[in-house]
């Protein structure tokens, strides 16, 4: 027999409740006999299981809370004593007088303190793991994730790992201590999870659903484990209801994780339900699941329906239907009204992060009601004024920054000063970014900058730094780090970030080599000591690396265009790695490693056949989309082209090459260098053709007049450089390579350059144009 959780909830419930109101009454007036050590005692006399059994029988009417903490003790020291083949768990834990056992702990369990109680569990735990599993749920429905209790089921848990077999019940102890854990221990239930994965049957989502929010809560993107969750909700994707398909969609997209054929799979039953979903709640929770990934007829649908439903929503709702519209980049102006209008009669009901959520979507989709942005300000001032907690403050400062007038008063610096001696590198790299934002602003608009804004982020820079240089010890430092997207963190750190790093360097191993090259990737610093150690790691230690996790390990060498010492050894022992498993990668990931490669002109053979292979080709084909427009600084250098040539039929906008390549701006000069026109062929302003291979062949692919040669003015923004150092990055110089074996001179101009005081009028870039198209070509780069 197996305890139901009805005696859990009773437990923990009662436990914490009493506890509460009245933890000196309990044993008052309790009975117990003059003397406890007697029956202890004779307990401890017991030599086997079925003594302690016949003793429990005869003195449960009087067993003290301490004796039932002691009989649980003596049927687990009976096991220890015994070798594996004489262990009889399944014995003790079907017997009668353990039930009995288990209906004394719940009638005793008001008496016990928190040691005998974890220590009943511990015990317990040891014949069941889902007693366990289910106690560590019922302090999780009470939001006890950093309870005293929770930490000693945590160490419960890792103390017994090694002999735990039920991974259901581990799945649940997992999401439920994850705040809690190292980042070892970490590590260790994500093995313990991998081998006993194909214990579980196919059909079991509960289980795989719990290993990936497990993940996601640790912020762990690991491959492997969510491929082999993935294939199980494939291959049940009948049964996923509403509540499992937007959980997954979710943890999904925190962990940025690419699952085409999920995604079309819950597309298509998402879309069968919205004629299903007639109640507010279940039809919000349908538009935030499906409205990002419906097509152009599934969000029109969804939005007229959420029209008809948006005076019935409640705050909650109104704030989910707004991030979904974000995610959407759905503008629509009726709907955005009506939502905020729900909004703002529960704005005081929202928490800072809340408030943060709406400030960002609204400022994402354009919004502009002034009185709505009065009234958030003024209740983003008012927290901001009481707060003392340093991630609140940097939420609340976050959000006023992004407000049409994102000034801070006098209370709001001091409050930002005051918590920045308790600051992790989250809290000062976003304190840097509001601050920036906000010295951006008043600059632009008021042409002002003060004083007191300059001594703050020199404040922020030198606890920032402090930060960086007493960090003892990688594992610590990453804690802080993993949750930080490289290309935010501010500018006057970056370098000591990368210093610390390449201190730690030595530390970096298959372990984490994953995730510290993943954020190389992110920082666009070129640090040659870091991506070195990457490689070399990569190559030792290459067994104990998953292939999966292959590609985001050569991704920084390709994306900042370099090549280690052992290039070659490097590359090949990482692509053997992965040879084997190319056939079942993602259509995406697959293109984006060969894409990494090419950068680093390297074509393994298996690769190339891999993904030029028609069965893959036709799953590419229908995952991929095209993308493409003109901003407001490439019309005017558009037009200045234009002067410069002679026409706007001598300059083509958003050319697509034979590569897939879009070139910024395109011209050719006959043998005389004279601007040669385009006709009819010209794209309109800011427009791509209908169909970019069809109206571009005729001048890529034809043959040009004798002595003529074609020209790519290519544009580049400080994405195309390290950040460090004026280096190109990967894709930059690959691009620059496959234009010149298509036969263009190609010119790449750098927006430093462009935006230079040397350039800062229009005569001054004009002349640079001609010199650079009719001239003598002059690297920028």
């Amino acid at each position: 027999m197996k305890k139901t959780p009805v005696f859990l909830h009773l437990l923990v419930t009662n436990m914490l409740r009493l506890r509460a109101i009245c933890p000196s009454s309990w044993r008052v007036f309790q009975f117990r006999p003059i003397s406890c050590e007697p029956l202890i005692i004779q307990m401890n006399k017991c030599t086997d299981e079925e003594q302690i059994f016949d003793f429990i029988e005869r003195n449960k009417a009087i067993l003290s809370e301490k004796q039932v903490g002691c009989a649980f003790d003596m049927l687990w020291k009976l096991q220890k004593q015994k070798t594996g083949l004489l262990k009889n768990v399944e014995y003790v834990r079907d017997h009668p007088q353990f039930l009995t056992l288990h209906n004394l702990a719940t009638n005793k369990f008001k008496l016990m303190n928190d040691d005998t109680l974890v220590n009943v569990l511990y015990v317990t735990q040891q014949f069941d793991i889902k007693l366990l599993s289910e106690f560590s749920s019922c302090l999780a429905d009470q939001h006890l994730y950093f309870s005293p209790l929770m930490g000693k089921i945590a160490d419960i848990v890792h103390r017994n790992l090694e002999t735990t077999q039920d991974l259901s019940s581990l799945s649940v102890l997992m999401v439920n201590i994850s705040s809690l854990i190292s980042r070892q221990f970490q590590q260790q239930l994500v093995n313990k999870t991998e081998l006993l994965f194909d214990t579980i049957d196919s059909s079991e989502v509960n289980v795989a659903k719990r290993i990936a929010e497990f993940l996601r809560n640790v912020r762990y993107h690991y491959q492997p484990l969510l491929e082999r969750c993935n294939n199980v909700f494939l291959s049940n994707v009948d049964h996923l209801d509403l509540d499992s398909i937007s959980k997954i969609l979710s943890v999904y997209k925190f962990l940025q994780f690419n699952s085409f054929e999920f995604i079309i799979m819950a597309k298509k039953k998402l879309t069968e339900m919205i004629p299903l979903c007639n109640h507010p709640a279940s039809f919000v929770k349908l538009f935030v699941a499906l409205g990002p990934i419906a097509g152009p007829e599934e969000k029109k649908q969804l939005k007229s329906t959420m029209l008809l439903m948006s005076e019935d929503l409640t705050g909650e709702q109104a704030l989910a239907v707004l991030g979904a519209m974000g995610d959407m980049e759905s503008r629509n102006s009726c709907l955005i009204e009506r939502v905020t209008s729900v909004l703002h009669k529960h704005l005081d009901s929202y928490k800072p992060l809340e408030l943060l959520k709406i400030t960002q979507a609204l400022t994402f989709l354009h919004f502009q009601r002034k009185e709505f942005f009065v009234k958030l300000r003024e209740l983003l001032l008012s927290y901001l004024k009481n707060s003392f907690i340093p991630t609140e403050v940097s939420v609340l400062v976050r959000a006023i920054s992004l407000l049409p007038s994102p000034h801070l008063d006098e209370v709001g610096i001091s409050r930002i000063e005051a918590v920045l001696p308790q600051c992790d590198l989250n809290n000062l790299s976003s304190f840097a970014t509001s601050v920036l934002r906000w010295i951006r602003h008043d600059h632009m608009y008021l042409d002002n900058i003060t004083a007191k804004q300059l001594k703050l982020l020199q404040k922020l820079d030198h606890y920032g730094r402090q930060r960086l240089q007493h960090s003892n010890g990688l594992d610590l430092l990453w804690k802080e780090l993993k949750s930080l997207k490289g290309n935010m963190f501010p500018e006057s750190l970056l370098e000591e970030m990368i210093a610390t790093l390449q201190h730690f360097m030595d530390d970096i191993n298959y372990m984490n080599v994953v995730e510290i090259a993943s954020f190389i990737s992110s920082t666009d610093y070129l640090s040659t000591l870091l991506l070195d150690r990457i490689a070399s790691v990569a190559v030792q230690q290459i067994e104990k690396i998953h292939p999966f996790t292959i590609p985001a390990i050569i991704r920084p060498f390709s994306m900042l265009n370099y090549d280690p010492p052992q290039r070659d050894e490097f590359l090949g022992t990482c692509v053997q790695h992965l040879n084997s498993y190319l056939g079942i990668l993602d259509p995406f990931i697959l293109v984006f490693l060969g894409f990494s490669l090419a950068t680093l002109e390297y074509f393994p053979e298996d690769l190339l056949k891999a993904i030029f292979n028609i069965k893959f080709l036709a799953r590419l084909d229908s995952q991929l989309e095209s993308i493409g427009g003109m901003d407001g600084a490439q019309q005017q250098i558009y037009k200045m082209l234009a002067e410069v040539l002679g026409g706007i039929n001598c300059v083509k906008a958003s050319v697509l090459t034979p590569y897939y390549h879009t070139v910024d701006f395109e011209c050719i000069l006959d043998k005389r260098k004279k601007p040669l026109p385009y006709g009819s062929h010209n794209i309109a302003l800011g427009q791509l053709p209908e169909m970019p291979w069809e109206s571009n062949m005729e001048i890529v692919g034809s043959r040009l007049p004798p002595g003529a040669e074609r020209i790519a003015l290519e544009f580049l923004d400080a994405k195309a450089l390290c950040r460090n150092i004026p280096h190109m990055k990967g894709k930059s110089a690959m691009k620059k390579r496959h234009l010149e074996i298509l036969g263009y001179r190609v010119i790449q101009i750098s927006q430093f350059e462009w935006n230079s005081m040397a350039l800062s009028t229009k005569d001054a870039r004009m002349d640079y144009l001609r010199e650079r198209i009719f001239g003598e070509v002059k690297s920028c780069l």
